[in-house]
């Protein structure tokens, strides 16, 4: 899958059900770097998004300037980063502001603060939480509403998803080298030098920004997926100014380009397995319980021959298939869609398939996508400086597919545009954070996209990382499991870190 970058983005819980975000600058007014923010209300946000705001919560934005290179912050020449402040009714004794990042990269933070704004009953934070802090969300330069990066036509980002995702013949493999090229030369034709400026570091130091502008002597982190990347460079970067972070879904830095992709790889296979042995299981809720894994690998090799045309008129290639079956697996309620969308695939009906595919992709109705994957290339590719030859990538192609039948050739084509990108690299920090207070890092045992043996490492990488373990399903854990929220909300809020081993049952 070649708008993936260097790994498959990934985001918090309830957040492949998304709208698909609004690009464009925010309407507040943009304060002077090293300034306060001035806080706008701005209700319509969550009334686009949901519909309506969540009871007793107030909205209010911002917009902070930052330096587009904090290598030379006297250039003069910045990045307008939009934030979202949520405020409840009942806050008392206010701790400070508890700052969101759902990860990526890519993902909105803006969007996130809202949905994680309407409690825990419906998926959001527990009032515990939202009684004590500020629920403040940000789009990291490059997402969302912060001089969003686009260049990626929506022409080509249909012909990547819905190209083959692990192809056998030369002929397939080179249509996805030469999507993969013309990507990243759209992008560097684009942006240009800019495109080192939308690197890991670069945002991390963005957060401290923020953390001057809403007025906390100390940052409160909560990050998801990609955003424990982004929290631990934070953490390396200004260990002093840390109240409490919590990383869940981790990331381990110290990996490389490859490895991170193939433990990837690995923890989709694992978690496809995990789908399978549900389906058998419970055969009354899974139509395709008699042989799962065939049942999808004959959809997949039925749609590369035959596709069946969707509603709107698009094939459902063997790509479009394959990103369904990826976006079910990042949570344990997308199995059943999974098994309902292969089933309707069966009978002539591409309808479902579509909504799984198309969440993952944030493609709208009207065809357009956010800019989600230009944002994740412009990232991943900013971060690291390894690079593959196409050789090379074809050659892991081969190796992968025969550890992780489903997902290994696609994990390794997910490498090709980061090989062509041309914007310099700026890679991230992978030491320790000397100094920083305890670090929580979240790990779920079953989840795909950030596979559960990346938790210890980042922790121990940290030096001051605490782990605590969901035995659960699907990707991250905060705020899935009341053991889990327990434990979290106690070292947000009283700074009380988990009991060493502490292990959460899935239910």
């Amino acid at each position: 899958m070649t708008t993936a970058g260097c790994t498959l983005p990934a985001f918090a819980p309830g957040d492949a059900d998304r709208a698909a975000p609004t690009s464009g600058s925010s309407s507040a007014p943009a304060a002077a770097p090293g300034s306060q923010a001035q806080w706008t209300p701005c209700p319509e946000v969550p009334e686009e998004l949901i519909g309506r705001g969540a009871a007793n919560m107030t909205y209010d934005c911002a917009t902070v300037a930052v330096p587009q290179s904090w290598s030379s912050p006297q250039s003069g020449q910045t990045y307008d980063i939009a934030l979202i402040r949520i405020r409840s009714s009942t806050q008392s004794n206010r701790i400070g502001s508890l700052l969101i990042n759902p990860g990526g990269p890519g993902g909105s933070g803006i969007e996130t603060a809202v949905y994680l704004s309407y409690g825990q009953t419906l998926g959001g934070l527990p009032s515990e939480v939202t009684d004590k802090f500020d629920i403040v969300g940000f789009d990291p330069r490059g997402v969302g509403k912060s001089s969003p990066v686009k260049c990626i036509s929506a022409t080509d980002e249909d012909a990547s998803f819905a190209a083959p995702p692990d192809p056998r013949t030369e002929a397939g493999f080179q249509e996805v080298v030469g999507i993969s090229k013309r990507i990243a030369d759209g992008c560097a034709q684009k942006y240009g030098e800019q495109l080192t400026n939308f690197s890991t570091e670069q945002a991390a130091r963005d957060m401290d920004a923020i953390r001057a502008a809403v007025g906390d002597e100390k940052t409160t982190y909560l990050g998801f997926s990609y955003g424990t990347l982004l929290g631990a460079t934070y953490a390396q970067l200004y260990p002093d100014k840390i109240r409490a972070l919590v990383l869940d879904g981790a990331i381990d830095p110290a990996q490389d380009t490859v490895a991170a992709s193939e433990t990837q790889a690995k923890g989709f296979e694992r978690a496809f397995t995990n789908f399978t042995n549900w389906c058998k299981a419970t055969a009354a809720k899974c139509p395709i319980a008699a042989d799962p894994r065939k049942a999808v690998t004959d959809a997949l090799a039925k749609a590369e021959a035959s596709p069946v045309r969707g509603p709107d008129g698009r094939e459902a290639t063997s790509g479009w298939v394959f990103l369904s079956v990826v976006s079910s697996l990042y949570t344990e309620t997308g199995w059943q869609q999974l098994a309902k969308a292969i089933a309707d695939l069966q009978t002539g009906d591409a309808e479902a398939v579509f909504e799984l595919a198309d969440q993952y992709a944030d493609r709208r109705p009207d065809g357009t996508y956010s800019n989600l994957f230009d944002a994740n290339f412009a990232v991943n590719c900013a971060d690291t400086d390894e690079t593959l030859t196409v050789d090379r990538i074809r050659q892991l192609q081969g190796e992968w597919r025969q550890k992780y039948p489903l997902f290994g050739g696609s994990m390794a084509l997910g490498l090709l545009t980061c090989s062509f990108w041309q914007g310099k690299r700026d890679p991230y920090p992978t030491g320790a954070a000397k100094g920083a207070p305890p670090i929580v890092v979240v790990g779920t045992t079953g989840d795909p996209a950030t596979p559960y043996e990346n938790t210890a490492k980042l922790a121990s990488m940290l030096g001051t990382g605490h782990v605590l373990t969901w035995e659960g399903e699907g990707h991250t854990a905060y705020p899935s499991t009341q053991c889990i929220v327990t434990a979290v909300d106690r070292y947000l809020i009283n700074l009380e870190v988990p009991q060493e081993g502490l292990r959460c049952p899935a239910r």
